[in-house]
């Protein structure tokens, strides 16, 4: 993630690729105010979310080596068919994003991002199949949350759920972009656990779509949205550590800026 304030190589880097698709901009290694506008007028000319900042999504369209496919990253029009779907302002939407999603919905390989938890693979076993599955793999079934390993391992810990029981492993992982409980696929409107797999694989859009129909399925949370209460939203989606994360100060800040982003040409 390159915002403005940045300094360094990484900065000139940026700035000389901006620069190889049709900016104007000094490489000097300062993400300064100029180089803030060039990342917008690349972000709306490629259908990117248009944020200023130089995120997965603006980066793998700038290199297209990166190893995820452009086309499975958030864009622009996701964000606003997510803003109209919700009856909110499109600032809204996008701070929202900015502040509650992953950096990215996929890790480097092309999978999802997951965060496997296995006391919710025990909660969620038939009563037979827990004792023996949390004697045999503790950190794969156990009643007690833990042994997270982050990034690819979390995908390695799926594999050894998924040898246990298939459909219970995919709702017992937190998916994508916004981290949605597999364990909701029903009361979001998919037909089953793998096609909720299915759906999170294809693009960081249907994970917004995911996410839109969590929110839209709670009716405090899509008013608080509405409202742009930014602290009743922050409350009722992180619970009470909003505050100590300041959650719901940093969506209010961002829908501030996103507001100012929009008026820039």
């Amino acid at each position: 993630m390159i915002k403005i304030g940045d300094v360094g190589q990484h900065v000139s880097a940026l700035q000389a690729s901006l620069n190889s698709f049709g900016a104007a901009i000094e490489v000097d290694g300062w993400f300064g105010e100029s180089t803030e506008k060039a990342v917008i007028r690349f972000q709306r000319q490629n259908g990117l979310m248009v944020d200023g900042i130089a995120g997965p999504a603006t980066l793998a369209r700038l290199e297209p080596s990166n190893s995820i496919s452009p086309d499975k990253l958030l864009s622009e029009d996701d964000l606003k068919y997510a803003a109209r779907r919700l009856g909110v302002q499109l600032a809204a939407i996008k701070a929202v994003t900015e502040v509650e999603s992953k950096e990215s919905g996929f890790l480097p390989s092309g999978k999802p991002v997951i965060l496997f938890e296995r006391h919710i693979m025990y909660r969620r076993l038939h009563p037979s199949e827990r004792g023996h599955n949390a004697a045999k793999a503790p950190g794969i079934v156990n009643a007690k949350p833990g042994g997270y390993v982050g990034g690819e391992g979390e995908w390695r810990r799926l594999s050894r759920a998924r040898s246990i029981h298939e459909p219970t492993a995919i709702e017992s992982a937190s998916w994508g972009l916004f981290q949605i409980m597999g364990f909701h696929w029903q009361a979001l409107g998919y037909s089953s656990p793998f096609d909720f797999w299915a759906a999170m694989h294809r693009s960081e859009g249907e994970q917004l779509e995911a996410f839109v129909r969590f929110i839209k399925k709670d009716k405090a949370l899509h008013q608080a949205l509405k409202n742009r209460d930014w602290t009743a939203f922050a409350e009722r989606y992180n619970g009470p550590a909003y505050a100590r994360n300041q959650y719901d100060t940093k969506m209010a800040a961002a829908y501030d800026r996103f507001r100012a982003v929009g008026r820039i040409s």
